[in-house]
C-alpha cells in the first residue's frame, strides 16, 4: 500500500475507526477533512447487492443535481443540419457529424459530455470502444439521445450526472465541490441515492445498498449507514 502523505494522515485522524456515519454528519466530516489548496470535487461511491452481468440487474440513469456539480461541461452534439443549428443555439460547445468522430478517432477528448440525434448513432455507434470506456456514450436512458437538444444541454448544463454500475457493481459520481458547503452536497448527495433507490432492480435480491462512502478528491473515504438511507 502506497505511504500516505502528512495532510492525508490528519484528515484520516479525524474519522472515528469503523464508524457508520448518517448523511448530515458525513457531509460536515468530508468538508472538514478536506486540506488541499484547491477546491476538491467530493464523490460518492456506492456498492450495490446486484450483479450487474444480468441485463435485468442493470442500474443505470442520470439525475440533475439539486446544487449542480461545480463544474461548467463541455458538450459535443452530434446533428445535422436544422438539428446541428438547434444544438448551436441552445449552448453546444461542438457541434458536427463524421467531422467530430474522425476527431475523436485522432485522439481528440476535449469535451464532457455527449449528446446525440437518433439518426446519428449509426456514427457515433462507431466510437463505442473509445466513449465507452470513459462514460462518454450517449444512451436513451440517460437522456443523451434525443431529438429534444434544447432540454439535454439545459439539463447538463445544469449539473446532470450519470450514474451507472463498474464491473465490480460500484457506482462512482461526483457530487460537488468543498466548498458547496455541508448543506448543499448534503442535498445533492439525497437526490443521487434517492434516485439509485428508485432504479432498484425487481431482480435485485436481499440488502440493495451494500455501502456508501463519501470522499474528496485527496481525502480519505467517510462510511455513511446504508440502512438509514433505504433499501
Amino acid at each position: 500500500m502506497p505511504k500516505r502523505g502528512k495532510g492525508y494522515q490528519a484528515s484520516l485522524e479525524k474519522l472515528e475507526k469503523n464508524k457508520l456515519y448518517e448523511v448530515s454528519e458525513a457531509m460536515e466530516t468530508v468538508v472538514s477533512t478536506a486540506r488541499a489548496k484547491f477546491d476538491e470535487t467530493v464523490e460518492v461511491h456506492v456498492k450495490l447487492g446486484v450483479d450487474g452481468r444480468h441485463a435485468d440487474q442493470q442500474v443505470r440513469g442520470a439525475i440533475v443535481l439539486p446544487n449542480g456539480t461545480g463544474k461548467t461541461k463541455k458538450v459535443l452534439v452530434f446533428a445535422k443540419g436544422p438539428k446541428a443549428t438547434e444544438a448551436e443555439e441552445a449552448g453546444a460547445d461542438f457541434v458536427g457529424a463524421e467531422d467530430m468522430a474522425e476527431k475523436i478517432q485522432k485522439g481528440w477528448f476535449d469535451f464532457d459530455a455527449v449528446v446525440a440525434t437518433p439518426d446519428m448513432m449509426g456514427v457515433v455507434g462507431r466510437l463505442g470502444k473509445v466513449l465507452g470506456p470513459r462514460g462518454l456514450m450517449p444512451n436513451p436512458k440517460s437522456g443523451t439521445v434525443t431529438m429534444d437538444l434544447g432540454k439535454a444541454l439545459a439539463e447538463i448544463k445544469a449539473g446532470k450526472v450519470e450514474y451507472r454500475l463498474d464491473k465490480q457493481n460500484i457506482i462512482h459520481t461526483p457530487i460537488g465541490k468543498v466548498s458547496f458547503g455541508a448543506d448543499k452536497l448534503k442535498e445533492n448527495l439525497d437526490a443521487l441515492l434517492d434516485a439509485i433507490v428508485k432504479a432498484k432492480p425487481a431482480a435485485a435480491k436481499g440488502q440493495y445498498l451494500r455501502s456508501v462512502t463519501v470522499a474528496t478528491t485527496m481525502g480519505p473515504g467517510v462510511k455513511l449507514n446504508p440502512a438509514i438511507i433505504g433499501n
